[in-house]
């Protein structure tokens, strides 16, 4: 709130000056004040869109098509924000994306958009501008529609707009065909481009990158032993305890083999350093009703012994408990500085039960949450040990599962394996807390940032096994996959992946290498991919915004035509009248699910409807 404050003052305050100096005249003609908005007139430019309109015929093939694709997306973009406006007032909890501040194209002010990629995305939003209203005088010209001016529109400083001022008279006189293909040439334009840019990116610019070795630090946990070595998002480690670290599965291993106390080499991207972590097993993170019976807040918990016996690690956690299905944890930090201790069985934590899910055929009971301890034998001690031993497990085979209930109860059910449904293996049907008995516990307090992932889903090579596990790695095979990918990318944490991605900018450069012909442009090349990404991001952004089917936007002139055509063809005595029913109402609809999208949870909040 304190950003958007800011924000309001300073557009309130670059108004009352530019005010001033128009009233004063200071201001030339080709400025105009209106409010914080500012426009910029010219009539240059005009002799240029001339001569390019000079193959009238292709112009007009090009705009037919894209006509074509403006009425499809118009009727989309109708039934989305309807849909999406409804689904806004039936939430409990509206999302991220639904909050005022994230429907403006401001960096700082949109969580989506950081201020580290501000100049990219303020020169791709020029670009994106300049490019739709220049569309508009191209076709303008090629239907001979004279030209008043054109320019630029700013709020405050910031360019939100850009414009053609075609002349009235001529426009009037121009075929309805003719009008909606200059009406759709904008939207038309900002297609064509995004194309372009992508394919640059998804080409030879993404193709030149590389993943750094190392293990890619993208979050440190507050209080972390981590990060009381000094560790900072954006570094990589590239050694643990003298042992060289290529990617997060060695990095892994190296902890696994390592002690209480690691010596690891860490490369920020300008110099390495040495630093010492001193592991303590810390509890990050809780599930609701857990057999401990605490909750994880602000300050993570520390599980400082299990069975009486010391441990730092989980490693040392997990050979403390051994074969044992319950154990005595001791917590520190429970109750302030006090030690708590739990007798708690140790496995996997179930907090849901899918309904008709094979485990639930065989008795489980949706919605109860479960400790799993053992499958046909075998040891569960977390979640990961599950995950291994259903993969083992064949599809159709009966396995005996041992679990306790949230009453403490010890049972036992015999489950009828199902394919799982994203990898080999079987498929009980439940829900799993990352963990041990509902607490997320962490030695080292690291996040690793999928830099390989997020390469490969732009369509570059990530390595390995980079979309392991990752929700929407398989859209990435076709190339309408990588565009929608790369639209959906900066909003990730909306789609399950654990970092949004702003570009290649800040500390994550660190993360990637360059490599083949774009090398010798050294840090320029990740502002070029930067440019490419959000220039595209934008442009296709402005032309679903633009289809929709709301006057003064372009959608709402094209159904205006739309609407004149088919009116025109029926025994309706005041077609004018008819055809504003249909407009007026259609802006009247997208208005209310915009309201509904950014303000309905809010408005019904207030009411104490929900």
């Amino acid at each position: 709130m304190n950003t958007v404050l800011w924000v309001l003052t300073g557009i309130l305050a670059y108004t009352a000056a530019m005010t001033w100096l128009r009233n004063q005249g200071i201001l030339p003609d080709s400025v105009r004040i209106s409010g914080p908005l500012t426009t910029l007139h010219t009539r240059r430019g005009r002799a240029f869109l001339e001569r390019l309109a000079g193959p009238r015929r292709f112009w007009r093939a090009v705009a037919n098509l894209g006509l074509g694709g403006a009425l499809v997306a118009m009727v989309g973009s109708f039934v989305l924000i309807v849909s999406s406006g409804l689904s806004a007032l039936s939430a409990t909890q509206p999302s991220a994306i639904q909050q005022p501040q994230n429907f403006l194209i401001i960096p700082g002010v949109n969580e989506f958009l950081p201020l580290s990629v501000a100049p990219e995305i303020v020169g791709g939003l020029a670009i994106a501008m300049v490019v739709h209203e220049g569309a508009h005088g191209l076709l303008c010209r090629v239907e001979d529609i004279d030209i008043d001016s054109m320019g630029l529109v700013f709020l405050a400083v910031l360019p939100v707009g850009a414009f053609v001022e075609p002349d009235e008279e001529a426009t009037r006189e121009a075929s309805r065909g003719a009008r909606a293909r200059m009406f759709a040439a904008g939207v038309t334009a900002n297609v064509v481009l995004t194309a372009v840019v992508f394919a640059l990116l998804f080409g030879p610019v993404v193709g030149a990158m590389g993943v750094a070795p190392g293990y890619a630090v993208g979050e440190v946990n507050p209080g972390s032993p981590a990060a009381d070595a000094g560790l900072a998002q954006g570094d990589r480690i590239v050694e643990v305890a003298g042992e060289p670290v290529a990617d997060a599965a060695a990095f892994d291993a190296a902890l696994a083999d390592a002690g209480a106390d690691v010596p690891m080499v860490v490369d920020d991207g300008d110099e390495e350093r040495q630093v010492t972590v001193e592991r303590e097993l810390q509890a990050v993170g809780s599930a609701g009703g857990n057999p401990f019976g605490v909750t994880v807040r602000e300050e993570p918990f520390v599980v400082t012994a299990v069975n009486g016996e010391p441990v730092r690690t989980e490693g040392e956690f997990l050979a403390a408990v051994g074969d044992d299905e319950r154990a005595t944890v001791a917590l520190e930090g429970v109750d302030g500085a006090n030690v708590a201790e739990r007798e708690v069985p140790v496995g996997a934590y179930i907090v849901g039960v899918q309904e008709d899910g094979p485990i639930h055929d065989a008795g489980a009971a949706v919605g109860e949450p479960l400790t799993i301890v053992e499958i046909d034998g075998d040891r569960i001690r977390d979640d990961e040990a599950l995950a291994a031993t259903l993969q083992e497990r064949e599809p159709g085979t009966t396995v005996e599962v041992v679990a306790y209930t949230a009453a403490d109860e010890r049972v036992s059910y015999d489950v009828e394996l199902d394919p799982h449904p994203n990898r080999e293996g079987g498929f009980i049907g439940v829900s799993v807390f990352p963990g041990t008995s509902g607490l997320a516990l962490d030695d080292v307090g690291v996040s690793e940032y999928p830099a390989g992932a997020y390469l490969e889903l732009l369509g570059g090579d990530g390595g390995e096994g980079a979309l392991d596990g990752v929700p929407i790695g398989g859209l990435a095979d076709s190339a309408l996959g990588l565009v929608f990918v790369t639209l959906i990318l900066p909003l990730g944490s909306l789609f399950g992946l654990p970092f949004n991605f702003a570009g290649f900018a800040g500390g994550i450069t660190n993360f990637y290498v360059l490599e083949g012909g774009l090398a010798f442009l050294g840090g320029g090349a990740f502002l070029l991919a930067n440019l490419l990404f959000w220039t595209g991001w934008i442009n296709i952004q402005l032309a679903l915004f633009n289809c929709l089917p709301a006057f003064p936007l372009d959608g709402g002139r094209i159904l205006r035509m739309v609407a004149e055509a088919v009116v025109s063809r029926l025994p309706i005595g005041d077609r004018h009248a008819a055809v504003r029913t249909i407009t007026v109402s259609s802006g009247l609809v997208m208005l209310f699910g915009l309201v509904s999208m950014v303000f309905g949870n809010q408005i019904l909040s207030a009411l104490g409807l929900i």
